[in-house]
């Protein structure tokens, strides 16, 4: 028998699942990478199989080159399949050698990809060749038919087993194509996989059938299909895992109501038991699954309400436990046959339990359930190979998980009708119910500092936030750093991001500090221009994960750098706004947040155009200007130089000076210093004052806040509530609005014609038209800063003509802007208004 506090967080199925959930996760993202192949590199013969041009292919198809491969591991096999081929070009290709069963670096064949593409008529083509093997195993083991299944796409699936595909043959974790098609929902290939004769009681890694996994998922017709069967085969409804669960388990853990009642209606033994002990009725009270609990009782009878699992917990216990809904604590009370005070195996109460785990608010309404917190749990302590039982009140437990709250609670409380307090810590004659104990933080100094931030975390953060891994479920990578990876994922049926850290025990102090924190300050915000906050687990830091909203539209800094996507002006204005609207949000707080980390990585665009700050893994509450403060946090390239620099004393103005270096990338669609490493241009701009170079094509008040907002002293520094108002002027200026008109190449042109000034070459000014400039924007442009440069400058227009025409490198790297060669003035007054808005266009798209 084991005590509740040796109880494992998660069973062996669970971990295994979650490790399977992220394997798959892995699996779609390789093979999506293999789907968009970067192809700038490609040579002739590779464009021209991308092309399906075979009567080319043809001519300069030899014995030499036949088998080019790309960085990838691409053959032209591989680059014609992913182009959508024809029937003669995959013959051609085989027939010449190219070998049809090569893997990418990422393990897929050519008949992987096409069948992941859903391309049923590439795969008939491959197929219709000897050598091309239909059951060759990819990445993860997994076979065309696992993929075709778990993907759905039944005619392939159909075409695959037509052509001697395996039906039975397992993966890397021995799950067959039904167990794929049965956990991904696939109805249409289950259907056809049962008909075909697959084994629809098939096991898998650790004993899990497809009848575990779709009930698990909560896929009612797949279960129905699997359990009506075929005449020579159903699917066994109790049959057991490795650890003993029935389909009833897996459903009732994951709260799925109809696949219950069919489940019931089927002989499903409802009070049957793992090997922890678990009924189906523990394991929906662990994770608070209250409808189903409550069906379970009103259908099966309350057996299982009393039943003790293998750590001395009822189902009672077990919502203690979890502790997240008073409703289901409330229901299970209110049954004739439940105690509050019923004892496990070693002696612990409900109320042990929710002391144990910290939940404040199930341990108040126990006590007003009149729960006897002096009850004592016997617990077997082993020193010196000598056995020696200790018992332990509630009080007792919360005392030693350092639930500060709960230990005053316990010390304070008293029953309605008494006088005294009642609990084993009142002395007989005492004052009231206050007796001084040991303080709980007395006994967590011998701890490390990092279980202390844990502890606190918990006990501070809302219940509602604190979430479960099992409750998460992983999809594709979407990004990595030093912590671990974020993964696109869903919680509670709706999609969203998972940052999960690395699987550290205590001692990874950087890690615990950065997760503590973050979870703390995301648990405070609440405003549109800042990533929403889910929930994060706590339990143990190998399982530390932080969940957030998904933003569909990426970072700023991959669509403007990785998939140079073009952002039109009033976007651009949109997504400074929105982000200064963040960042005031941020620094205007009761107790402000300093982000120590703004860079175009961390600005994320949704799907409607607007702009949210995220990823506060390096920000920290700003308690007072005399804070001593991390040294060099976040990234470097855009980092202020009083953080460089070693200064421990800085203020929210490092924010300002970041954000202004993704203001001047946003608008000039460049990287800063994109031709010096992160470091070296740090130092730069610390060292030797230096800024990245400022485009009159900017509008006029942005360049007036650039130059104050990355202002080597942080007290010139303007704040984010003076910055805003002039965006918000620029962006809703009409000037804006017609520069945002690129449709249109003649309103652009006459945009420009309109603000030119009346000038002849001499520079003087008389009534009449201005000739109007050629026609074409760029040429419009190039007239319009002749006439400017000619205007401030003593420099004759041939020689500004032959300056625009060959643009001077600067010494950081950079193309000079035309008029910055000459020396013009730049620097404009903070009320210049956003009319005089001549271009926003980005200089890279203008050179």
């Amino acid at each position: 028998m084991g005590n509740y506090k040796s109880r494992p967080t998660v069973s062996c199925a669970d971990e295994l699942k979650k490790k399977i959930s992220e394997s798959y996760s892995i699996f779609r993202s390789r093979v999506i990478e293999d789907l968009r192949p970067r192809d700038s590199d490609w040579s002739e013969l590779q464009q021209l199989c991308a092309k399906c041009d075979v009567s080319k292919v043809k001519e300069i198809l030899t014995d030499e080159n036949v088998l080019e491969n790309t960085d990838g591991n691409f053959t032209l096999l591989h680059i014609a399949c992913l182009s959508g081929t024809s029937r003669s070009l995959v013959d051609l290709l085989i027939k010449k050698g190219v070998p049809p069963c090569a893997l990418t670096k990422n393990q897929f064949a050519a008949i992987h990809l096409a069948t992941y593409k859903g391309d049923i008529e590439c795969v008939q083509y491959l197929l219709e060749h000897d050598n091309v093997d239909v059951n060759l195993p990819g990445n993860s083991g997994i076979t065309p038919l696992h993929i075709a299944a778990m993907c759905g796409h039944s005619e392939i699936t159909s075409l695959l087993l037509e052509n001697g595909g395996l039906i039975n043959k397992g993966d890397a974790v021995k799950f067959s194509p039904l167990h794929l098609a049965s956990n991904f929902g696939q109805d249409k290939v289950v259907e056809l996989l049962i008909s075909c004769g697959a084994d629809i009681n098939i096991s898998g890694g650790v004993g899990d059938r497809p009848l575990h996994l779709a009930c698990s998922k909560g896929h009612l017709n797949i279960t129905k299909l699997l359990i009506n069967g075929t005449s020579k085969q159903i699917a066994d409804v109790n049959v057991t895992d490795d650890e003993e669960h029935r389909p009833i388990h897996f459903c009732c853990k994951s709260g799925h109501l109809m696949v219950l009642h069919y489940l019931l209606e089927h002989q499903a033994e409802a009070h049957g038991e793992n090997i922890y002990g678990d009924t189906p009725l523990h394991l929906a009270c662990y994770n608070a699954k209250v409808e189903v609990v409550k069906q379970l009782v009103s259908l099966t009878g309350p057996d299982s309400l009393v039943k003790e699992n293998l750590f001395g917990e009822t189902p009672l216990h077990s919502a203690c436990t979890n502790g997240r809904s008073l409703e289901l604590i409330k229901f299970l009370l209110e049954q004739p046959v439940v105690n509050i005070n019923c004892q496990g195996k070693d002696g612990h109460t409900a109320l042990h339990s929710a002391c144990y785990h910290g939940h404040i608010r199930v341990v108040q309404f126990l006590l007003e359930w009149r729960a006897d917190m002096n009850l004592v749990a016997q617990i077997v302590d082993q020193k010196d190979g000598n056995e020696k039982i200790e018992e332990q009140t509630a009080l007792m437990w919360a005392y030693e998980q350092g639930h500060d709250s709960i230990v005053t609670l316990l010390k304070h409380h008293k029953l309605p009708q008494e006088e005294s307090a009642c609990g084993d810590y009142s002395q007989p004659g005492g004052e009231g119910s206050y007796v001084s104990v040991p303080s709980p933080l007395g006994k967590l100094k011998s701890m490390t500092r990092e279980k202390i931030d844990v502890l606190q975390l918990r006990a501070e953060l809302p219940r509602h936030f604190q979430l479960q891994l099992t409750d998460l479920t992983f999809q594709e990578p979407i990004g990595s750093g030093s912590f671990g990876k974020v993964y696109k994922g869903f919680y509670d049926g709706k999609i969203c991001a998972i940052k999960r850290y690395r699987g550290n025990s205590f001692g990874a102090k950087s890690d615990v500090d950065m997760f503590c924190r973050e979870v703390a300050i995301l648990s405070k915000l609440n405003s549109p221009y800042v990533i929403n906050f889910v929930g994060a687990t706590l339990d143990d830091p190998s399982q530390f994960a932080i969940v957030t909203q998904y933003v569909s539209g990426g970072s700023i800094f991959s669509i403007i750098h990785e998939h140079k996507r073009l952002i039109d002006v009033q976007s651009k204005l949109t997504i400074a706004s929105d982000v200064a609207k963040g960042m005031m949000y941020l620094h205007n707080l009761p107790q402000p947040i300093i982000h120590r980390d703004l860079n175009s990585h961390n600005i994320l665009l949704d799907e409607d155009g607007h702009a949210l700050v995220a990823d506060f893994g390096e920000s920290r509450f700003l308690r007072s200007t005399e804070d001593n403060m991390t040294k060099q946090p976040g990234n470097l390239r855009w980092m202020a130089p009083e953080i460089f620099t070693q200064c421990n004393k800085y203020s929210i103005k490092a924010d300002i000076f970041s954000y202004s270096l993704c203001l001047w990338e946003l608008l000039s669609g460049e990287l800063p210093f994109s031709h010096l490493k992160p470091a070296a241009a740090a130092a730069e701009m610390a060292y030797h004052n230096t800024r990245p170079p400022i485009a009159v094509t900017f509008p006029k008040p942005i360049v007036a806040f650039l130059q104050r907002g990355w202002h080597a002293n942080p007290e010139d520094r303007p704040e984010f509530r003076e910055i805003l108002p002039f965006i918000e002027e620029c962006r809703e200026s009409q000037a804006a609005g017609t520069i945002n008109n690129t449709s249109s190449t003649a309103s652009l042109v006459a945009h420009f014609t309109s603000a030119l000034p009346q000038l002849k070459d001499d520079d003087s000014e008389e009534e009449g038209r201005a000739t109007p400039p050629p026609s074409g924007t760029v040429t419009a442009l190039r007239t319009k800063w002749e006439l400017e440069a000619n205007r401030n400058s003593t420099v004759p227009l041939e020689e500004i003509r032959r300056r625009l025409q060959f643009p001077q490198i600067d010494k950081n790297g950079y193309v000079s802007d035309p008029l910055s060669t000459l020396r013009l003035p730049v620097t404009l007054p903070m009320s210049d208004s956003c009319s005089d808005i001549s271009s926003a266009s980005t200089t890279s798209s203008i050179t």
